[in-house]
């Protein structure tokens, strides 16, 4: 017999799936990932990647499927509804109130969504030549889960010797072991890196290994029992970049022109570097932190940007590297090319470092800020200060980077003074971009859950959206992303009701104004030299002008990043302390300043930098 080679095997074909409601202008970075890998060290699996959501986002209409996206109940309620028809009547009357919410939904209802939602996904697995393929893996993250379900029983239906695998954030651990057990029509899921992982399972599949690592869960197979420390990369030198080609396909078949441009998503790291956020559970599939060098995302971004022609990138890290961002962004700022960048950060990527950041391109970030409570700030184990997020706000700001963060509400234990400081330190945010309320939720996986009694919790029970999406027989067995807990839960809804107002009033303000605060921000200073003249705006008041002239003028500029009194004193010390606790006091009480401990930190913009750089 002649033993084959790899060049005369038949290929194993795969085909990887993201649904809906994955954001239409981006390539799912979860597929293009794999297809690289996969399609450098594995040339005998070929892989073909579909996107879905591009032709549903067609069908609705590009600002409802949005809106949509942004509402993890209403994504997830619009195929509960079509997966589980006998869940309609609690859900009719939910998701008609969240539809409200969304801009561009105009006269829409639940039930015609329910229509072109089914209608899409009827005509999309039509259109598929399924027989080509091997294997179908469904890319299972936020907002997507029962979208995949739906379209995996539907296609189970129409080719029932075809295996289907899940894997990503929603399918980890025992995530994915309820899942492989609730819905039969599942044959594998893979938890943790994918890679590798998906690797092994093509080529166990192709007859090519003898068996499944303990990362992929089989249900008619047990994996082997022996650990396996290969299915995660050491360093992500490793990866190549993503394969984004059919991506594009997908868009030029689904949309004539070019309707919106596409950003596409980069990875600089994976896991965090921080990692003690008491709330956080972004982490469960990667054990610990890797990241790549400055040099490789560069070559990356570079080979993207040409090959597809964009401009804008997204990270997709949970935080910027703290090391090989710098570089990175001075390469960007050193090149010719005006590209964009989003990304995560901490709130101590400050200073120097977010201005060289900006200079690179970075113009829009997703900042930690959660809370502007000092105690609720140490109980999240942020490692953060109140005078720390604002300083972040403030320099955002005046850089010209728009910085959406939220604000969790409802954390397990919250005191009455601690939403008292929540609300006072609202007033001095009030100039720069507003924050989001986020009523905290359970994640499966995080510090909260692991150590309950610490935070008041008496039991973990499921969430009360999901009792509306799923039957009650089902529901019993899952093990899902978001949770809900007996505790003093009705009490924190309370106690936190004045803070949601009060952010509503936040961003009310802003939309009102008739200039964007990046041109003119409502807090912001000129100066003479000699003189400095203060604009302050506040909601149903006349705009107000503070002049300081001489030594005034200087303490305020001495306070334009964070100081401590003492340091003050030494740099004034003709003016006496009682008399400078007096002032700083008075600047204080107009919310020019913002005072913690004895650090202060002058929240006035200079004008000159309200436009960015």
């Amino acid at each position: 017999m002649v033993e084959m080679t790899n060049q005369s095997r038949p290929p194993f074909r795969l085909g990887l799936i993201a649904m809906p409601w994955a954001l239409f202008n981006r390539p799912s970075v979860q597929l293009g990932a794999l297809k690289g890998y996969l399609s450098q060290a594995e040339p005998d699996v070929q892989v073909s990647c579909l996107h879905p959501y591009l032709g549903l986002a067609k069908s609705l209409g590009l600002e409802l499927y949005r809106e949509i996206s942004q509402d993890v109940w209403l994504c997830e309620g619009l195929y509960a509804g079509l997966l589980f028809p006998e869940q309609r009547g609690v859900l009719r009357g939910f998701l008609a109130k969240r539809l409200k919410q969304c801009k561009g939904s105009g006269t829409q209802d639940i039930e015609n969504l329910w229509l072109k939602v089914e209608a899409h996904l009827r005509q999309w697995l039509a259109g598929q030549e399924w027989a080509r393929f091997d294997l179908v893996g469904f890319s299972v993250c936020f907002n997507q889960l029962l979208a995949s379900l739906l379209a995996a029983k539907q296609l189970k239906a129409l080719r029932p010797q075809l295996p289907i695998v899940f894997g990503g954030s929603s399918c980890v651990a025992e995530m994915g072991s309820s899942l492989l057990k609730g819905f039969p029509w599942l044959d594998y899921v893979v938890h943790g890196e994918g890679e590798m992982v998906l690797a092994n399972l093509c080529q166990v599949l192709a007859g090519r290994q003898p068996a499944l690592v303990p990362q992929v869960l089989a249900r008619t197979q047990q994996a082997h029992e022996e650990a396996f420390s290969g299915c995660q990369f050491k360093t992500l030198s490793e990866l190549p970049p993503p394969d984004y080609d059919d991506y594009f396909y997908d868009l030029r078949r689904e949309f004539s022109g070019e309707p919106f441009v596409p950003e596409l998503p980069v990875e600089f790291s994976r896991g965090c570097w921080w990692g003690k956020c008491t709330f956080c559970n972004l982490n469960l599939q990667w054990h610990g932190y890797r990241g790549k060098s400055a040099e490789q995302v560069e070559r990356e971004v570079l080979r993207l940007s040409e090959r597809h022609g964009c401009l804008d990138f997204s990270f997709t890290d949970n935080v910027l590297p703290g090391r090989e961002a710098a570089p990175f962004f001075a390469k960007m700022a050193s090149g010719k090319r005006d590209f964009r960048f989003f990304a995560e950060i901490r709130v101590n990527q400050r200073g120097e470092t977010l201005k060289g950041y900006r200079q690179g391109g970075l113009v829009a970030v997703q900042a930690g800020i959660e809370a502007l409570s000092q105690g609720l700030l140490e109980r999240m184990r942020k490692g953060a200060t109140v005078m720390e997020n604002l300083a972040l706000m403030k320099e955002s700001l005046a850089l010209g980077i728009r910085l959406d963060g939220n604000l969790i509400t409802g954390f397990p234990l919250s005191t009455e003074t601690e939403v008292r400081e929540t609300l006072i330190n609202l007033d001095f945010v009030l100039p720069f971009t507003p924050l989001t309320a986020a009523t905290f939720f359970l994640g499966h996986g995080c510090e909260v859950v692991e150590n309950p009694g610490d935070y008041g919790i008496r039991a973990i029970v499921q969430h009360p959206n999901n009792r509306k999406l799923f039957p009650p027989q089902i529901l019993s067995g899952l093990t899902l992303l978001i949770n809900d807990y007996r505790g003093d839960r009705a009490r924190q809804r309370r106690l936190w009701q004045p803070v949601v107002r009060k952010i509503r009033d936040w961003q009310r303000f802003h939309e009102a104004r008739r200039t964007p605060a990046h041109l003119t921000p409502p807090l912001s200073y000129r100066d003479a030299g000699n003189l400095l003249i203060i604009r302050q705006e506040l909601p149903g008041q006349a705009t107000l002008h503070h002049r300081l002239r001489g030594i005034s003028r200087a303490i305020y500029l001495a306070c334009e990043t964070m100081v401590e009194f003492e340091a003050l004193a030494r740099m004034f010390p003709t003016v006496g302390t009682a008399k400078l606790a007096t002032f700083l006091e008075e600047l204080t009480a107009k919310r020019l300043l913002f005072a913690q401990g004895t650090r202060y930190l002058a929240l006035a913009i200079h004008r000159t930098t309200g436009n960015g750089l």
